[in-house]
């Protein structure tokens, strides 16, 4: 099992620990743990990219297909994550659910939410500028590059039926929002995180090590979305860097959860409108 100790003042630090009179896991199992769940975003996105492309967009266009496609997502997850538990047995201080669900972390998911869109934006601004500054890109090209490379959003959602069916947009902006996205690969990252805390504790343990850990998780959970395109990586992996360290930060699951779930609220629900004036952001 893993613990987390931690005095007034000190930051946590996560190392596995047996419970009185329990046998402590052992290795193999932690490297089944990990190899599971590090496998699962990239077999997913090569299943994607692999597959052939289909007239409906992967989260279909009808509200029913978007709620078998949401329990057929999280049905193979929880026999991934539940596959990988197994093996490791890990418990909650590990997985950051060791303290329960509150309300008043809403706020603190919707106040993170705005900060992650404007860090992306600034983060995107000084990249941009830089590459004009040392004539890498023009402005053009940049454009250019940005309207070929911008993320396949279109494979992903049905963008007419946001803007014109009104349930349509509601379960994507609180089912797929909060649970398919936001629960479901917030839980992922956290399992990521307890398995190189366990295996490797004297690298991933306290602040820095799960920072170090985040990155690992940032990467993996960014070349998992390489079908949807280039920057598609760059965001989401940026994203999930931001997102890991809310969780790091608070010691919680549930603020990071909540982050997410707004974050991908809010875009579903101004998507149709920038797609429609993409060019104009762009200039």
């Amino acid at each position: 099992m893993i613990s987390i100790e931690h005095g007034e003042g000190v930051p946590p630090v996560i190392k596995p620990t047996p419970e009185s009179g329990a046998q402590p896991i052992r290795r193999w199992r932690w490297v089944l743990h990990l190899c599971i769940l590090g496998a699962y975003p990239l077999v997913i996105g090569g299943l994607a990219f692999f597959g052939e492309a289909g007239n409906q967009p992967a989260l279909s266009d009808t509200v029913p297909g978007v709620l078998w496609v949401s329990a057929i997502e999280l049905s193979i997850f929880a026999a991934v994550f539940g596959l990988a538990w197994g093996c490791s047995r890990a418990d909650k201080s590990s997985l950051y659910l060791a303290e329960p669900f509150r309300w008043r972390m809403i706020p603190y998911g919707l106040g993170y939410s705005v900060a992650l869109r404007i860090a992306i934006a600034i983060v995107a601004a000084v990249i941009a500028g830089a590459l004009i500054a040392m004539r890498v890109l023009s402005t053009d090209q940049l454009q250019d590059f940005v309207a070929a490379n911008r993320p396949d959003v279109e494979a992903l959602v049905d963008v007419d039926a946001l803007r014109q069916n009104p349930l349509y947009m509601i379960v994507n902006a609180t089912l797929i929002s909060f649970v398919v996205a936001g629960f479901r690969e917030e839980l992922w990252r956290a399992g990521l995180l307890a398995g190189l805390a366990a295996l490797w504790p004297g690298r991933f343990s306290g602040v820095r090590g799960q920072i170090l850990g985040v990155g690992i998780a940032a990467v993996i959970f960014g070349l998992g979305h390489a079908t949807q395109g280039m920057l598609a990586v760059f965001l989401t992996g940026a994203l999930g860097f931001l997102l890991g360290g809310i969780m790091v930060l608070h010691r919680s699951l549930w603020p990071a959860v909540l982050a997410h779930g707004f974050f991908n609220a809010t875009t579903f629900v101004v998507l149709p409108w920038a797609l429609e004036h993409l060019p104009e952001l762009l200039r």
